[in-house]
């Protein structure tokens, strides 16, 4: 699901260029957006957002730990006339690396406050204990979903493989629960919206009319749902379920970690849960045909805006595929439009009997 214009074509209002171009980008009095550069083909960016205070500078979000990140970051703040020692705090949206590890880095180097939700510390905790874990528990959720090709493929990718832990220290504060945080003059609405990962939170500046969205409300693609190394039994619910609460927020500026600033988060919210609800549509219509896995289910899906198949995905895109599927159809039972029964570890969906 996208919107018109693609994530690689989309020019973003506040600097008339492409979304991902370098810079400082004022998007309101005292707020700036820097892109930040992805080790990645599909995402090439992250916005993080520079919030002046006369205490120094919060950021929402830090982007991912890589020495281009943050050479542009440095390059950025001093256009700004700012510098890292500059910043006071970091708030950030979820874990994912793109996100997390570098407020973490330059959290502990610098001094700053970093916070995160509450939620995401189960994965924190898990990448702590790595060397502890036997498998990594993403394997048996694509094995579950009968994706038994992706998950060998995942793990010859994983195996052996250690984080380093340098980047994922743990937050100075954990977020729990809907409350305000006062960022200098500023109030923010700290909004806990568990889905793309369980410990998301969005930044609500309802005087100024902003929307700090993280990946939670994306303007022209869908956040990946049911991606978590902690499993979680609904993720598609959670993440609806936090897109109502948005939705009940004023209608305000999207400022997304990836993409262009738009300019109703209604909107775009509205469109996210259309997507959802014809993709569930999708998942039933598939079952009619008898029972199947999440897999069988995904490969009769089309996949991006291009309507890919799930035979001409990636290993990694392919598991997200398979992983998000489950999420469906997982929801479907909660529904009571479809039934599941697991066998040996692999989970068989079927249409409910009349």
């Amino acid at each position: 699901m996208s919107s018109s214009t693609s994530t690689a074509h989309a020019v973003s209002p506040d600097s008339g260029r492409h979304w991902t171009e370098p810079g400082a980008w004022r998007v309101a009095d005292g707020i700036h957006r820097i892109p930040l550069p992805l080790p990645m083909d599909g995402l090439r960016a992250v916005n993080v957002y520079v919030i002046e205070t006369e205490r120094g500078l919060t950021l929402v979000d830090g982007g991912w730990a890589i020495d281009e990140a943050r050479t542009l970051l440095e390059k950025s703040l001093g256009e700004l006339g700012f510098a890292f020692t500059d910043i006071t705090r970091f708030l950030v949206t979820h874990v994912h690396r793109d996100h997390y590890t570098l407020a973490s880095v330059l959290g502990a180097e610098v001094g700053a406050h970093v916070s995160l939700g509450l939620g995401d510390k189960p994965t924190l905790d898990l990448l702590h204990a790595a060397d502890e874990v036997s498998e990594d528990p993403t394997l048996l959720v694509l094995r579950s979903a009968g994706a038994h090709r992706i998950a060998e493929e995942w793990q010859r990718f994983t195996d052996g493989r250690l984080p380093d832990l340098g980047m994922w220290g743990y937050p100075d504060t954990w977020l729990e629960g809907d409350h305000t945080l006062e960022v200098g003059t500023r109030t923010l609405d700290a909004v806990h919206t568990p889905g793309h990962t369980q410990g998301h939170f969005v930044f609500a500046e309802r005087a100024a009319g902003l929307l700090f969205a993280g990946d939670h409300v994306l303007p022209t693609i869908t956040p990946s749902i049911g991606f978590e190394p902690v499993p979680v039994e609904q993720p598609l619910r959670d993440f609806m379920g936090s897109l109502a609460k948005v939705r009940a927020l004023p209608d305000l500026t999207l400022l997304p970690a990836h993409g262009p600033v738009a300019p109703s988060s209604h909107a775009r919210v509205d469109q996210l849960l259309a997507h959802h609800e014809v993709r569930l549509e999708l998942c039933r219509d598939a079952l009619a045909g008898g029972a199947a896995t999440a897999y069988d289910v995904a490969g009769e899906l089309p996949w991006t805006r291009h309507e890919h198949r799930l035979a001409d995905l990636d290993s990694f895109n392919g598991a997200l595929a398979a992983m998000e599927t489950k999420a469906h159809l997982e929801l479907l039972v909660a529904r009571g439009q479809a039934t599941r029964e697991e066998t040996d570890g692999v989970v068989v969906f079927s249409a409910p009997s009349d």
